[in-house]
């Protein structure tokens, strides 16, 4: 007798309804923590769901908020780009060059485990008040991953893919366009989704240095008029872009690894 088969999974269930039920039960337990256990705080009201979906739509019916995301994700695309231009060149020595390795990977790994917001005096006396700090702290925080994720992809590569391209006459340039850039390049996507999740938590507070727009800027901004919907739909539309970013991270990952 043949066994059951098992039927294949809801791929609707899989990819919209358990996602959409965990979005359920996470406002469920925030509309329960506020009119539950904080029914009797006042300050615990302005933080409540209802509230907080009234201002999130007039945030996004007006202009500003989309202002403060725009300047964000301009310091979100410079950081990224500066630590790309330094890590994917110190990646590649790393994981090449074994004497570079010895000489620096102590010195990297000290570094990497200083927290990017402990920075932040050392920024602002450096390079002064407003976006430079704040572009220095991103980037400071998103190369690490690269750096290490570039040099692991290097070190997966099949030394035989290298002696048949000697083999076959193939220059220097072409063996790094043709053989190591495509070898790496699923360990450079992995780095980038994990520098730009570093970014986005090292954002909200490195917008504190003196700058006049952001999200982190826009907390700060609500918080001292005390509009608390406001500030509250502020953290919730973090949360939101800092997930989109992350999609896009993951889907170009999957779209060059074919999965």
């Amino acid at each position: 007798m043949n066994a059951p088969q098992t039927p294949p999974p809801c791929r609707l269930c899989n990819g919209f309804l358990w996602p959409l039920a965990g979005l359920a039960l996470l406002l469920a337990l925030w509309w329960l923590a506020v009119h539950g256990l904080g029914r009797d705080s006042l300050m615990a009201a302005r933080f409540a769901p209802e509230t907080t979906a009234q201002a999130a739509l007039a945030l996004a019916a007006g202009g500003e908020i989309w202002q403060h995301a725009f300047a964000s994700l301009r310091r979100v695309a410079y950081g990224l780009a500066i630590a790309l231009a330094a890590g994917i060149p110190l990646g590649l020595l790393l994981g090449s060059w074994a004497a570079f390795e010895r000489a620096s990977s102590t010195a990297f790994q000290f570094l990497r485990m200083i927290s990017p917001l402990s920075w932040m005096p050392i920024a602002v006396m450096a390079l002064g008040v407003g976006e430079a700090p704040v572009v220095f702290l991103l980037a400071f925080a998103a190369v690490w991953p690269i750096v290490l994720n570039v040099a692991a992809g290097i070190r997966a590569i099949d030394p035989l893919w290298l002696t048949l391209a000697d083999s076959l006459g193939a220059s220097r340039r072409e063996q790094l366009w043709h053989i190591t850039v495509p070898a790496i390049a699923s360990h450079l996507l992995t780095g980038v989704r994990l520098a730009i999740g570093l970014i986005w938590v090292v954002l909200v507070p490195a917008e504190m240095l003196g700058v006049n727009a952001g999200l982190g800027y826009f907390i700060l901004d609500t918080r001292d008029r005390m509009a608390y919907g406001e500030l509250m739909a502020g953290v919730l539309f973090i949360g939101l872009l800092g997930f989109l970013l992350d999609w896009l991270a993951r889907l170009a990952h999957r779209r060059w690894s074919g999965d």
